[in-house]
């Protein structure tokens, strides 16, 4: 990816990056929030379109994610949740099940204003590997080590989940 845009219609925000050049907002450079620690972070997050089957896995992370920042949001869209942890609106964003296109662009926008971008184990990002993780690059490490600690839990949760839906015996 060497360029992206993202265009929030609603505020008429238009987010821009090249690749090496830096990002903007609406013409003017950004970048990402100087917050350094998990627990003084507002986070946002989705939920993917499996959301009903997934609840339980999904909600774990919400909850304990919940108990350990400053609060967390959903928007809707990841493109504009990555934008604004490219601008600094917002300290991390984590989700799971998202396609390329969900995330291509607002990548590079939070890498070009500073931030770090991987997958959730804090692997190099493969934008098809569904389980991006973005932040402002000071609050990526605890928030990664976070995420891999409540995935367990999670997994725990779904599975009892689907027993109780009679999908497993």
């Amino acid at each position: 990816m060497q360029v992206g845009v993202v265009f929030d219609a609603l505020h008429k925000d238009l987010f821009t990056a090249r690749r090496g050049k830096g990002a903007q907002l609406n013409g003017k450079p950004m970048g990402v929030s100087k917050a350094k620690a998990l627990e003084t972070s507002l986070l946002a997050t989705g939920f993917a379109y499996d959301r009903r089957e997934r609840r339980r896995f999904y909600l774990c992370f919400w909850e304990e994610m919940m108990m350990r920042v400053e609060g967390v949001r959903r928007a809707g869209s990841a493109a504009l949740d990555l934008a604004s942890v490219a601008c600094g609106r917002i300290d991390g964003f984590w989700e799971f099940g998202l396609k390329p296109w969900d995330v291509a662009a607002g990548s590079l926008l939070v890498e070009e204003a500073g931030g770090k971008v991987t997958n959730m184990d804090g692997t190099r990002l493969d934008i098809a590997g569904a389980q991006i993780l973005a932040t402002n690059s000071r609050i990526h490490r605890e928030m990664s080590a976070v995420l891999r600690e409540i995935r367990p839990e999670a997994e725990r949760r779904h599975l009892e989940q689907l027993r109780n839906d009679g999908k497993v015996a």
